[in-house]
């Protein structure tokens, strides 16, 4: 029976998510029941395309990447796939109408991982990030709107922007493993090896820009997804946070974590505030 296959699948998905990302894990377990496992296809689908491109050293990345971009393409055209992870993602682009567009706008910002180590100016980080960051929060917002196509377009901005937040937050908190181990460089015009206060907190005011146009997006959500975007929102916040009391030296030679006693005490204060009505 399919469904036994599509509920296997679907486990899939969801190992993937608790495996890679504990806290993003546990912010999808905030959201509603019936969007939870959408929101697992999602992460699941593009955390294996990126995967890919970041740790698979020791095989022939671009040969891979090539297989698992034709095994998405058919996955999407027959609404079926042997691959576990890329058929739980087509059952999610086909139920809530994902474009096109926005799943390609990925697969080229991952493509763009192979080869490219520089980016020099604004409109080439900006593109990448469109496609690596901006587009899944559209993906996920497509979810959470379910077919409401004029709140998506109400929200379209902010989730661009939350998606960018989180991003350029995981661009500082990896810096040390980009620009030493896969020899990477995103933020244009900043020379990580001389990384300064100064441009450390040009990036953080750039970064709580995005978050702040995001939070306007968060508050407008459906009850089905507010407690968990806001969860998302308030621990990369607080990663945020961490980045810029760290001197750049260190953010240079370590990698910047919220412990998991801290991660607790945060979802416990995002609960009551939710409880309280102050989202």
């Amino acid at each position: 029976m399919k469904s036994l296959f599509d509920t296997v699948s679907f486990d899939c998905s969801r190992n993937v998510t608790k495996s890679y990302s504990t806290s993003f894990s546990a912010a999808v377990k905030m959201l509603a029941p019936k969007i939870r496992q959408d929101i697992y296809n999602i992460y699941g689908f593009v955390r294996f395309a990126d995967e890919i491109v970041d740790t698979f050293h020791d095989y022939n990345k671009e040969e891979l990447f090539e297989l698992f971009g034709n095994d998405l393409k058919n996955a999407l055209n027959s609404k079926i796939s042997l691959n576990p992870i890329l058929n739980s993602f087509q059952h999610t682009v086909h139920k809530y109408n994902i474009p096109m567009e926005m799943i390609d706008s990925f697969m080229k910002s991952m493509r763009l991982d192979l080869h490219k180590n520089e980016y020099k100016t604004f409109d080439e980080y900006n593109e990448y990030i469109y496609g690596s960051a901006d587009v899944v929060g559209l993906m996920c917002l497509k979810v959470f709107v379910n077919g409401d196509n004029d709140k998506f377009l109400e929200l379209e901005h902010s989730a661009m922007r939350l998606g960018s937040a989180f991003q350029k937050v995981n661009f500082l908190r990896d810096l040390k493993a980009d620009f030493e181990e896969l020899n990477r460089t995103y933020f244009p015009n900043t020379d990580l090896s001389k990384l300064d206060e100064c441009s450390k907190n040009e990036i953080i005011k750039e970064i709580e820009a995005d978050f702040q146009a995001g939070l306007e997006g968060i508050l407008k959500l459906p009850i089905e997804a507010k407690f968990g975007v806001y969860t998302a929102y308030v621990y990369y916040k607080k990663l945020l946070s961490k980045l810029k009391k760290t001197p750049s030296l260190e953010i240079k030679n370590t990698r910047i974590r919220v412990p998991d006693y801290q991660k607790v005490g945060l979802l416990a204060k995002c609960y009551v505030n939710y409880r309280l009505n102050l989202l």
